[in-house]
C-alpha cells in the first residue's frame, strides 16, 4: 500500500537517489539532492522505501537547474546528478565510495578526495543508444529511469561531444540499411580521426557495405548478431582493437593512470602484473619506467595491441585473468581493473595466498563500483587499505572510479 510521508533527504546512495530516513526506514527518492525537505508517495518494503517526489517542501542550496530537457521532461535514466552542483557531486560522489568501504568492507576510513573533471559537460566520446521502430522508421533513444522498459527518442546529449552526436545523426540518416529486427542498439565511439559504430541485434546484415560507405566519417564498422560474439564488418585500416577500449573520458582516465604508475613507482618494483589490462594503458605507462609487466586480458584483440605496445622483456596473454594470474604470480605489484562484478573470488583467493615476495609491494586495484570494490576488500585478508581516491570519469552521473591502495597487512 502506498503512503504519503514528508521527509528529509540525508544523502546521495550509490545509484543516485536522495535518501533519507523516517521512523527507522530509510527511503530512497530519484532525483533529490542532500538538504531537500520533500513530500513523497512510496509502498514499503520491510524497513525500506522507494519513493516518488509529489511537492517540494524546501529546497537544498545544493540543488542547480539541469540544462537537459530529456533530464526532467522525459526522466532519462542516463544521467542522475545533474540537479546537484558540481562541486556537491564530488562531495557525493567521496560519501558513496567512504559508505561502500565502511559498511560492506567493514574497514573504516574517511570519505576520499574526488579529482574532478576538467569537463563537467561534452566529455563523453562514446554513446550507446537502444532503437527501436515507430510508423516505420527507426529511432534512436535512451531509457527512462522509472520506466526501463520504455525508450524516449534523443534531440541531445548535453554530456557527449558534439562530433559524436553528429556522427549518431548520420548513421540515422542512413538507417534503411540497418538490417531487419524489432530492435537494435548501437555505440559510435571517437577515434583518433574519425569513429567506429557497433551495432548489436539483428540475424542478417547484407547491406553493412552500403551502410559503411554511406557514412564516411566511420573508420570502423563492428556487428554483434543476436545470439553471436562481435565482429569487425568493416574498415577503413588501422588496428585499434575494435575501438573497444577508447576512454570515454580521456583527461580524468590520463591522471587516473598517472595516479596508478605513480603508486606502483613508489614500491620501486621489479615486476609487476596488470590483470584487465584493455589495449595496454596502464601496462605500457608501467613499463616505460623500467618494470617488467606482465599484461591479462581477455580480449584477443586488445591483447594483442596492447603485445605490440609494449616494450622487449613484457609481455601480454590473451586470457581470462584467473586463468593465467597463477602463472604471473608472485609479483612486486599488481594491478587489477576488473568490470563492474568485481574480482572472481579464485582472483582474491589466490591475491590474498601470494601477496608480494619481500612484503613491500602492492595490490592497486581501480574500480568502476565502490560496491564490489569495497566486497573484494573484505575478501583480501592479506592486506589492508593504505589509501583511496575517487576520479569523476562520468560528471552528472553517479558513476564514480577508485583507485585503492592495498598493501600487506603484516
Amino acid at each position: 500500500m502506498s503512503v504519503t510521508i514528508d521527509l528529509h533527504i540525508d544523502s546521495i546512495a550509490a545509484g543516485g537517489d536522495g535518501v533519507g530516513r523516517h521512523d527507522g526506514m530509510v527511503v530512497f527518492v530519484p532525483r533529490t539532492a542532500p538538504g531537500d525537505d520533500v513530500r513523497v508517495c512510496g509502498t514499503r518494503h520491510d524497513r525500506l522505501m522507494r519513493a516518488h517526489t509529489l511537492e517540494m517542501l524546501a529546497p537544498s542550496t545544493q540543488r542547480t537547474t539541469p540544462p537537459c530537457d530529456h533530464y526532467t521532461v522525459d526522466h532519462c535514466g542516463g544521467c542522475q546528478l545533474q540537479h546537484l552542483q558540481y562541486e556537491a557531486q564530488l562531495e557525493a560522489k567521496a560519501v558513496i565510495i567512504r559508505d561502500a568501504v565502511t559498511r560492506i568492507g567493514k574497514t573504516a576510513t574517511a570519505a576520499p578526495a574526488v579529482v574532478a573533471s576538467d569537463k563537467p559537460w561534452r566529455y563523453r566520446r562514446k554513446l550507446t543508444l537502444a532503437l527501436r521502430r515507430k510508423d516505420g522508421r527507426w529511432y534512436a533513444g535512451l531509457h527512462r529511469f522509472d520506466a526501463v522498459d520504455d525508450v524516449f527518442e534523443l534531440r541531445d546529449c548535453p554530456i557527449t561531444q558534439e562530433d559524436v552526436l553528429g556522427t549518431w545523426a548520420a548513421v540515422m540518416q542512413h538507417q534503411s540499411l540497418l538490417p531487419e529486427a524489432t530492435e537494435l542498439r548501437g555505440a559510435v565511439r571517437a577515434l583518433g580521426g574519425g569513429f567506429s559504430f557497433t551495432l548489436e541485434g539483428g540475424a542478417a546484415w547484407t547491406t553493412h557495405a552500403q551502410f559503411f560507405a554511406a557514412v564516411p566519417v566511420l573508420e570502423e564498422l563492428w556487428w554483434k548478431p543476436k545470439g553471436q560474439s562481435r565482429r569487425l564488418v568493416q574498415s577503413r585500416g588501422g588496428d585499434r582493437a575494435g575501438a573497444s577500449f577508447t576512454q570515454v573520458n580521456p583527461t580524468v582516465a590520463a591522471r587516473l593512470r598517472e595516479c596508478v604508475v605513480q603508486l606502483a613507482a613508489a614500491r620501486q618494483p621489479r615486476t609487476a602484473v596488470d590483470a584487465y589490462a584493455g589495449s595496454g594503458d596502464i601496462a605500457v605507462a608501467l613499463a616505460s619506467t623500467g618494470i617488467r609487466v606482465t599484461a591479462i586480458e581477455i580480449d584477443r584483440d586488445a591483447a594483442r595491441v596492447c603485445a605490440s605496445r609494449l616494450p622487449a622483456g613484457s609481455q601480454a596473454i590473451a586470457a581470462a585473468v584467473e586463468a593465467a594470474l597463477p602463472r604471473a604470480m608472485p609479483a612486486d605489484v599488481v594491478v587489477v581493473n576488473p568490470p563492474r562484478a568485481g574480482l572472481d573470488a579464485r582472483v582474491t583467493d589466490l591475491l590474498s595466498r601470494t601477496p608480494p615476495p619481500d612484503g613491500g609491494g602492492a595490490l592497486i586495484y581501480v574500480s568502476c563500483n565502490p560496491a564490489t570494490l569495497a566486497r573484494d576488500i573484505r575478501r583480501l585478508t592479506s592486506y589492508r587499505v593504505e589509501s583511496l581516491r575517487g576520479f569523476d570519469m562520468f560528471p552528472q552521473t553517479a558513476h564514480v572510479e577508485t583507485v585503492c591502495e592495498l598493501v600487506p597487512a603484516a
